[in-house]
């Protein structure tokens, strides 16, 4: 019995010593809890939306009233004609449209029916059912106030249309973030083990005196995944096109330069993570906590960013996968062309640029 406790108390102090492990252990559960009960929830808040109202009457007024008072919407007021919408929808300003028809409160009071338009972003099909379902509601709730005080009931027609996704695919959604996640995991976390392991070995420092350039020594290890990455776009849209039924509504040469972009951007990312590691281990660790948790929460992949609180949303903002997956779904779903995506290419661009700077910064002073 004395021997068990002395080999329990051996273990304690093993697991108590390693930071590491401690990290994983009670840091990241704790991590997980607060963000999964408090912080990162499928519940839509505060959509941006557009109201074209063609009747203007009190009904219509009453009913916007009801909308803009709920926590679900933002209305942007700016829209003042049909072309507008769509130019909306392109450029990503709002994620729901609603259109009354002219003399909405006559069509009412004389015909005790009247028509409502519902138009939604389907490229993400999950938000867009949950907010025309939203929608749906607040309608249905005035809808029930008003026969209340009338005789004859009243019926306010609700039209959706789901632009883009008519048919509500999930492929819409899970392509995008599942090439997001993967060029990035292979590219970053393959090629900060690779360097590890080489500096592990104690190899590193014997390849970077040999007669070959350092800077060629580096780049000739993330060559192969670099390759390997561009198979993978490859298979991805082959299987998105031909089996998931995707379309590529865009340019077919954009879509690529702008991923070699987000490749090189996650090439450098794994250059910075070896330079901060020395055992395989710990790369390992920090590409999964560094990497793989902030694609899943926190690059609108899974769950809506405009949902989380303020920190979590500027945090979003340096996880390169978020801005990947905006040029994806642009180009592939809505055709847009380099006009819309110049931004989300330029903050990649600088992404890359800073991670080479530290890395290489960080290479002289560590080799």
């Amino acid at each position: 019995m004395k021997q068990l406790i002395t080999f329990i108390k051996k273990e304690f102090h093993h697991i108590l010593r390693d930071t590491r492990s401690m990290l994983v252990l009670i840091g990241l559960p704790i991590v997980q809890l607060l963000l999964f009960g408090f912080a990162i929830t499928t519940e839509v808040r505060n959509a941006n939306i557009a109201i074209l109202d063609n009747s203007k009457d009190e009904v219509t007024q009453s009913i916007i009233t009801k909308i803009e008072s709920s926590q679900y919407f933002d209305i942007d007021r700016s829209i003042t004609s049909n072309d507008q919408i769509e130019e909306a929808f392109k450029t990503g300003k709002i994620k729901l449209a609603i259109v009354f028809q002219q003399n909405f409160q006559n069509e009412l009071s004389h015909s005790n029916k009247a028509q409502l338009q519902i138009i939604a972003d389907a490229t993400d099909p999950n938000q867009a059912t949950t907010l025309t379902n939203y929608l749906s509601s607040i309608v249905k709730d005035y809808q029930n106030e008003l026969n209340q005080q009338n005789k004859l009931p009243y019926n306010i027609n609700t039209e959706m249309r789901m632009l883009y996704n008519p048919q509500l695919k999930g492929a819409y959604t899970s392509v995008p973030g599942v090439m997001g996640m993967i060029l990035l995991l292979i590219s970053a976390m393959m090629t900060s083990i690779a360097i590890v392991r080489e500096k592990e070995l104690g190899t590193m420092e014997i390849l970077l005196v040999s007669p070959m350039q350092p800077g060629l020594v580096i780049i000739s290890k993330v060559i192969p995944y670099f390759i390997i990455s561009m198979i993978n776009v490859a298979t991805i849209l082959i299987l998105s096109v031909f089996v998931l039924g995707l379309p590529i509504e865009g340019s077919l040469f954009l879509l690529i330069a702008s991923t070699i972009i987000y490749i090189f951007c996650a090439l450098s990312l794994g250059i910075l993570i070896s330079t901060v590691t020395e055992t395989q281990q710990a790369a390992m660790l920090i590409s999964l906590l560094g990497l793989m948790l902030p694609v899943v929460m926190l690059s609108g992949y899974a769950y809506p960013i405009a949902n989380m609180p303020t920190i979590l949303q500027i945090l979003s903002n340096l996880v390169p996968a978020k801005w990947y997956i905006i040029i994806v779904k642009n180009i592939m779903i809505k055709g847009i062309g380099i006009e819309q995506i110049w931004k989300e290419l330029l903050i990649l661009l600088a992404m890359t640029g800073t991670f080479l700077l530290i890395s290489i910064k960080r290479f002289k002073i560590r080799l």
